[in-house]
């Protein structure tokens, strides 16, 4: 009846269809699990985490990769694309790279994507000389503060029918990202003191400019 109706009101269902990512078949072993989740840091700028998760935008899955650092759960870089490709991951580590003033002695952690075991990748990992660190295969956990980032990225914020457009989605994400979440939204890790907020605390006692 409903599919009726619709059809006589020229109406579209406009519910994500479903999504699927290629699983990674063969276990990293030249890319050890060196974080072996250890989340707590002591300062900013040790270890970024990175992940890829997915945006429903009108018509099609739109892509988007986000790196936090993990002292105090900052969103340091992110990039949107409609390709989950290599150069998306490169464009996020590129901003965060930038942002926070090009980084000395960083690690940074990932799971198994083959977007991040790419050989060009790794080779933007050589060039800032940051360390390369990559979950188990299979295991979720293994980059567990992404996850919840994701998780609360999608439960508070984005429309559950998703958005209308592309551009819509990177503007409405870009806010979540770098102003609601960095410096508005409390975080359980900070004892419900925003990100950004709880790292400019740390350099005010510090002395850190």
């Amino acid at each position: 009846k409903v599919r009726r109706i619709m059809r006589d009101l020229g109406l579209v269902c406009k519910q994500p269809g479903p999504h699927s990512y290629k699983l990674a078949t063969v276990e990293r072993l030249d890319i050890p699990n060196i974080l072996n989740r250890e989340f707590d840091v002591d300062g900013p700028n040790q270890v970024w985490c990175g992940d890829i998760t997915y945006i429903w935008t009108g018509n099609k899955w739109s892509y988007l990769a986000v790196i936090i650092d993990l002292f105090a759960r900052r969103v340091v870089g992110w990039a949107m694309s409609d390709k989950p490709d290599t150069d998306l991951v490169i464009k996020a580590l590129d901003r965060a790279y930038e942002q926070r003033g090009k980084p000395l002695g960083l690690m940074f952690h990932s799971d198994q994507g083959s977007q991040y075991s790419a050989k060009r990748f790794q080779q933007r990992l050589w060039r800032y000389r940051i360390e390369q660190s990559m979950s188990r295969r299979g295991n979720c956990w293994d980059n567990a503060p992404m996850e919840r980032l994701f998780r609360s990225l999608k439960t508070e914020w984005v429309p559950s029918l998703g958005y209308s457009n592309y551009q819509e989605a990177e503007k409405d994400i870009s806010y979540y990202l770098m102003n609601y979440y960095n410096w508005r939204r409390p975080h359980s890790h900070n004892q419900m003191v925003a990100p950004a907020i709880a790292e400019e605390k740390l350099n005010l006692l510090s002395g850190i400019s």
